[in-house]
């Protein structure tokens, strides 16, 4: 059974049972039918098989999961204006093709009768047969298409049908008919252009003497003869760009559309107003967005701002193919910046309730969000409240990926994380995550908790609930979260040390620590987590009792080429010099001081000041580490000053920095000042130095 409509031929399938062999059968259907090449037998076997296992929908009822959309241009009808009276017959084709060699208009009157039957696929292996009267539909179109646009709409019709099935490509290239296709757009595009001018100009004309009644009658008839044409042109481009979409399967004809500008051709028809022609438009536009190169060329040409009128419209396919093709754009960080630009981003917010694109206008915002210049932009939309409410709506089984990936991406804003907190947000938040055990949902958590301000103390209330997961028995992803949320709540009136108490989390922070114990980026947490419980001094005090610092001292050695690592482990040492009972552990009981000294010329600058802090505490409490720590200064300070001078001396495009040899004096740091000193100084020169006035800092 066919359906000319659809370009489908139908096959009834009466024996497939239970029992049936699938893989002979599909052999058989690929023999009989001529138009599914031997290639599809895969294709054709698995359609077969699931036709087999398939349960009637009476007994399964409907269905509990959607199928995903799959949204492709609506089929060619037949054209308006060029209907027949009578009925073609293939026993009659070269009649037809005789009418080819009249006028324009017995040339139309042949071509609609051979269209007629090429619409039926069954026709198609004939007429492919008939080189007769393809070559004359083919020379037709070359010779007249600019003479007629329902002659060239017919003939480009005609091959259109033999591009719809990929066998028949071959004599659609053969005849060089894309090539004229891409002609004939790019030409009726000009054409259109000049059509606007005229009609702006009879627009204007009467604007000016809105009275004259003649320049009325002109506008009123420009007017209908523009739209008559518009008509007629819209008809000729949709069957030609879909032809080009048909030819396009191969990647090597697409390449060559490509340095043709098929891209600036396409983007140019998004201009217009008819629906189904932007509908297969921008179905062209999303299957070549694919290729970088393409997409590239997109950009060149501004789609972003074309598209952007289309979002949203009314007819529910072309907003669909739209927002997809946007997806496929938004992975360009330029391309996503000129979404948010052209204010895409509150629309896109509002289709977040629209059942049918919800998902992709999802995707697409959550590719905004990674980019930090936009996440505060989120809090002047209802994005927020609506990602929450989808949250909280969500079902007891896994969250979807894209809505908690937005949501941890955009609670890394200090707005957005307010805004989620709001009511009883962080509630539901840590009871779904509690009772979940979401790793993703307490990443999203951990961002809000890092943020200063009044959602840090919204979280006293369930650091129990936290320090209770701090497990062995747990999963490694789950704790990471749960620890670094802990890590993150810096707050001065948490008594840290009732908590670790409690829920004796010292043994597991000390095993942890141990390198590697766990993977790296538990470790690390741990690490935070032991400098964020060590502001309090009692829970310092317990820390360093309990052999934590040696542990830090052993994971520094084995870290020391992770400036993360190393950055937090001098953190831990900076907070436990702040108090006098940790002070003292570190002072006289580790060797810390002097992996600090080692670390003062870091490459890091966040270490090096790190260092320098701590060091700085230690020198004021301890004389003897103080004058190490001003000797390694001057040190450090001496060695820069003569690798300068050698430096000078080393480079001969340089003039002399002295006129002889003997006015040259070599200059060294002193406790007192500036010394000129001739020669180089021996260690002993530092071993008397002491700050001046309690001061750690040299002064120059």
């Amino acid at each position: 059974m066919q359906d000319d409509a659809r370009y489908l031929k139908r096959i009834r399938v009466k024996s497939l049972s239970p029992s049936t062999d699938v893989g002979a059968l599909a052999k058989k259907v690929v023999e009989e039918c001529k138009l599914i090449p031997p290639s599809r037998l895969p294709q054709v076997e698995q359609l077969l098989y699931y036709l087999q296992i398939r349960k009637s929908p009476t007994v399964e009822g409907k269905m509990e999961k959607k199928v995903k959309r799959n949204v492709k241009p609506r089929e060619l009808t037949p054209l308006e204006g060029v209907e027949l009276n009578e009925e073609a017959s293939i026993t009659s084709v070269d009649e037809y093709v005789e009418l080819l060699y009249d006028d324009i208009p017995e040339k139309i009157r042949g071509s609609a009768l051979i269209l007629q039957l090429a619409r039926n696929p069954d026709n198609l292996e004939e007429l492919l047969h008939n080189e007769a009267a393809l070559g004359a539909l083919a020379r037709v179109l070359r010779e007249d298409w600019k003479q007629s646009v329902e002659l060239a709409t017919i003939i480009i019709y005609i091959f259109f049908c033999f591009s719809s099935f990929t066998q028949f490509h071959g004599v659609v290239s053969h005849y060089k008919i894309g090539a004229l296709c891409m002609n004939v757009v790019e030409h009726e595009l000009k054409r259109h252009n000049v059509w606007r001018e005229e009609l702006r100009k009879k627009s204007k004309a009467y604007e000016s003497a809105p009275d004259n009644g003649s320049l009325r009658r002109d506008q009123d008839k420009a007017t209908k003869k523009y739209q008559g044409l518009l008509a007629k042109q819209e008809q000729l481009l949709r069957v030609s760009l879909y032809l080009l979409l048909n030819l396009a399967e191969d990647t090597r004809t697409e390449l060559k559309m490509r340095n043709k500008n098929i891209v600036g051709l396409l983007v140019k028809v998004l201009e217009r107003d008819d629906e189904e022609l932007l509908v297969l438009v921008v179905s062209f536009l999303k299957k070549l967005s694919i290729f970088l190169e393409n997409k590239n060329d997109m950009a060149e040409v501004n789609i972003v701002e074309q598209l952007a009128h289309l979002v949203p419209c009314d007819h529910e396919d072309l907003l669909n193919l739209t927002l997809r093709l946007l997806l496929n754009l938004s992975f360009d960080t330029g391309l996503r910046v000129k979404m948010v630009e052209v204010g895409l981003l509150p629309k896109l917010t509002v289709l977040l309730g629209d059942e049918n694109n919800h998902q992709i206008a999802l995707r697409i915002l959550y590719h905004i969000s990674i980019d930090d210049r936009f996440k505060g932009m989120f809090a002047c939309t209802d994005c927020i409240r609506q990602l929450m409410q989808q949250l909280y709506e969500h079902s007891e089984d896994e969250i979807e990926t894209e809505l908690i990936s937005i949501c941890i991406n955009l609670a890394a804003n200090k707005r957005n994380a307010q805004l989620m907190c709001e009511g009883n947000g962080l509630k539901m938040l840590m009871k779904k995550a509690l009772k979940m055990k979401d790793y993703l949902l307490m990443k999203m958590i951990r961002n809000i908790s890092q943020h200063d301000g009044p959602t840090k103390p919204l979280f006293i209330d369930y650091v129990g609930d936290l320090a209770a997961e701090i497990r062995v028995e747990e999963e490694e992803e789950w704790v990471l979260e749960c620890l670094g949320t802990l890590a993150n709540l810096t707050i001065p009136d948490l008594d840290w040390e009732l908590v670790v108490k409690e829920y004796n989390l010292v043994p597991f922070l000390k095993d942890r620590l141990k390198p590697g114990s766990a993977e790296d980026d538990l470790i690390l947490e741990v690490v935070i987590m032991i400098g964020t419980v060590s502001m309090d001094d009692a829970c310092a005090a317990m820390l360093a009792k309990s052999g934590i610092i040696p542990a830090l001292i052993e994971l520094l050695n084995a870290q020391q080429e992770d400036d993360e690592f190393v950055c937090q482990i001098v953190y831990v040492f900076y907070q436990m010099v702040f108090h006098q009972a940790t002070r003292d552990v570190i002072i006289k009981d580790t060797q810390a001081p002097a992996y600090l000294i080692d670390l003062m010329h870091d490459k890091n600058a966040e270490i090096r000041k790190v260092c320098d802090n701590t060091l700085d505490i230690i020198a004021e409490y301890d004389e003897e580490w103080g004058r190490k720590i001003q000797s390694e200064k001057f040190r450090f300070h001496n060695n820069q000053w003569l690798e300068m001078v050698e430096s000078r001396q080393a480079d001969e495009s340089e003039p002399y920095f002295y006129d002889n040899d003997n006015d040259r004096t070599d200059l060294f740091y002193s406790a007192d000042g500036i010394t000129p000193v001739d020669g180089s100084v021996s260690p002993e020169f530092f071993s008397d130095l002491q700050p001046q006035n309690g001061d750690s800092h040299l002064t120059l």
